[in-house]
């Protein structure tokens, strides 16, 4: 494999050259998806709540501007953040279209709790987020209750969305897509609805949702993929959320650590939810050098597992990630994918389709970057599944790569041309900011 590239640079080039062995300790912001269910069902409970290490980043802007139109008095100070909880039935009718930006999260949650009020709202969104199918949380609601109109194409259903809520009733739901954000939405649906709600996964999903219901005195059961939800008075603040550091953030710094000889990271405070561990488990199976310790837990934050990540340069092995894997690292598969072409050997990544949907189709993003560096990488498709195929060579080069606009496959692109031969360009690191602002400043800090 020859490292010689040829190319012009683009018209916002983002330069990759300097080389340097990553070593250090950082602790990262809150995570992103915990972030989000705390704003919501802080501003639907009674009394204050007080959310630690919250990260500032486009997506949490996102749900935390859609709450203050509909009348929540928030108030974000440094990495704190204060809800005033208006209680259920305290959110205010908008007299403008509430905008999500690319927040598929924020909107998908929001779609669950506007379902349960009694007026109707317009939800806008950006360019990348109005790409992205929602007929997979509007059919659910509907047939709670909810009136829901969106934009129509190819029998598919796209922002914005018109909904009006009120006079719910409790469903079972069999999830026909593993999707922590449809489960979302119906569940907090089912806090304003007449009877049970249950969600029955066929594969399990992050319970981030589950979790923070229970905390705020929700009356929900688990029971392996089952969730039941029987609505009750209301929801009560816990006073404190100490959101841990966000797993999907750590991972490509992980990545980062396991591919560049003599490396050694520490990640302290880091989320370790265990339906959020896939990229931990599978790079472990890869061989990986990751030490992990698990804090006691204590009050203000009993409700999600945290603790210190140390990893030290490792030369991986490839493997197989089978479907059912795949809600535990959907957010970490575009770096999985660069640590797979360091590995020794060939990794299959299996039941890849939900990417085609994200901010970005990430297996395009991904295939196109990598093959320009030099990765032996394709893609099988049987029947309705589609699998990514990586025969590791132990080395990518350098290249002229692009974003797509897609935040995880920028940030996956510079963790591959750090460890690159070469020199690489980036198209745009802008597209950061919707998830880690902040990437950058903690790289260099690895200096």
């Amino acid at each position: 494999m020859s490292c010689i590239r040829k190319f012009s640079p683009p018209a916002k080039p983002f330069l990759i050259k300097h080389k340097f062995i990553p070593s250090g300790r950082i602790i990262l912001a809150g995570d992103k998806s915990i972030a989000h269910r705390a704003l919501i069902l802080s501003a639907l409970s009674s009394g204050k709540t007080i959310l630690k290490n919250f990260p500032i980043h486009d997506d949490s802007l996102a749900t935390l501007n859609a709450l203050s139109v509909l009348g929540v008095k928030i108030l974000r100070k440094k990495g704190l953040v204060s809800v005033k909880g208006c209680g259920m039935q305290g959110l205010k009718t908008s007299n403008q279209p509430i905008f999500v930006n690319n927040s598929g999260t924020t909107l998908r949650l929001l779609l669950g709790v506007l379902a349960g009020m009694d007026f109707k709202t317009k939800v806008v969104t950006g360019k990348y987020l109005s790409a992205r199918p929602m007929s997979r949380v509007n059919v659910p609601l509907r047939l709670m209750g909810a009136q829901i109109t969106a934009r129509i194409k190819a029998n598919q259903e796209y922002a914005p969305i018109v909904i009006k809520g009120g006079n719910l009733k409790g469903i079972v739901y069999h999830a026909k897509i593993a999707s922590a954000q449809v489960k979302s939405a119906i569940l907090l649906a089912g806090l304003f609805a007449k009877g049970k709600t249950q969600v029955l996964e066929r594969l399990s999903t992050r319970d981030h949702t589950e979790r923070m219901l229970k905390i705020f005195g929700a009356n929900i059961v688990v029971n392996n993929n089952s969730i039941t939800l029987n609505p009750n008075q209301g929801l009560v603040s816990p006073g404190e959320i100490y959101i841990p550091g966000d797993i999907s953030s750590a991972a490509f710094f992980i990545v980062l650590a396991t591919i560049i000889p003599k490396a050694k990271i520490i990640i302290e405070h880091s989320s370790l939810n265990p339906s959020r561990s896939g990229i931990i488990n599978v790079l472990k199976r890869m061989q990986a050098k990751i030490k992990v310790v698990v804090f006691k837990a204590d009050k203000p934050v009993n409700f999600e597992p945290r603790g210190d990540l140390t990893i030290s340069s490792s030369k991986l092995k490839g493997t197989v990630v089978l479907p059912r894997e795949i809600p535990s690292l959907v957010d970490e598969l575009p770096i999985l994918m660069v640590a797979a072409c360091f590995a020794q050997g060939r990794t299959i990544i299996k039941g890849v389709g939900e990417l085609r949907v994200k901010e970005t189709d990430r297996i395009n993003s991904m295939v196109v970057n990598l093959r320009k560096m030099g990765a032996d990488i394709r893609v099988n498709k049987v029947g309705l599944v589609e699998n990514i195929v990586i025969q590791g060579q132990g080395r990518l080069c350098g290249s002229e790569l692009k974003s797509f606009g897609d935040h995880r496959t920028a940030m996956s692109m510079v963790v591959a041309a750090l460890a690159a031969e070469g020199e690489s360009r980036l198209d745009d690191i802008s597209c950061v900011s919707k998830s880690f602002p902040g990437f950058l400043k903690t790289l260099k800090s690895l200096e």
